[in-house]
């Protein structure tokens, strides 16, 4: 391998040989590196998910049994030769009721969640029509303020139109100055006319 020439290259890096290139150790960034290459390499291949590791270990697990068959009595389990017997029964027992308290547990939870997302979605419809009534009620509003404006005629201004400022901006009073001038000069110009 010291040497010049193609003996001097590994097996395995050399181009004529069909041999696979060694594989190095990996870290775990570069191990997730080649994952991600090899799922974008072909997108159009479905990619499968595995379930969640606490789901395979409930699935793993047997149910205990809804009846227990060889139930002892009362002095059946006295002896110290059957302490293992009673230890692993009770478990089981244990191990039962805590299985069926869980399941009513979450029963409830569910039930719960779903009574609050139907009064969630209740308090949203209603909202939602409350404002939209609202919105409708502006509507009709405005069209009927067109509706007096065209019929009154543009003899009159509106307060916006008077200084092309906001109501806010101007004082109360201000406004009225400006309103008494400005109907003044409108009727004195309809007396030079005529």
């Amino acid at each position: 391998m010291s040497g010049e020439g193609p003996e001097s290259i590994p097996t395995s890096a050399d181009p004529r040989s069909k041999r696979p290139t060694k594989k190095r150790a990996l870290t775990p960034v570069s191990a997730q590196a080649a994952t991600v290459e090899a799922l974008f390499s072909r997108p159009d291949q479905e990619v499968h998910i595995p379930p969640s590791s606490s789901a395979v270990a409930k699935a793993r697990l047997a149910a205990p049994p809804e009846i227990v068959t060889n139930v002892q009595g009362s002095s059946a389990g006295a002896g110290s030769g059957e302490f293992h017997v009673y230890k692993a029964s009770r478990r089981r027992e244990y191990e039962r009721l805590r299985q069926m308290d869980e399941e009513v547990r979450k029963e409830k939870d569910s039930e719960e969640f779903e009574k609050e997302m139907e009064e969630r979605a209740k308090r949203d419809e209603e909202k939602t029509r409350r404002n939209r009534e609202r919105r409708e009620k502006q509507k009709e509003e405005q069209g009927r303020m067109g509706l007096h404006r065209a019929i009154r005629g543009r003899g009159s201004w509106s307060l916006g139109e008077i200084m092309g400022k906001r109501w806010t901006q101007i004082s109360q009073s201000r406004m009225r100055q400006v309103l008494l001038r400005r109907s003044r000069r409108a009727s004195s110009l309809r007396k030079t006319e005529d």
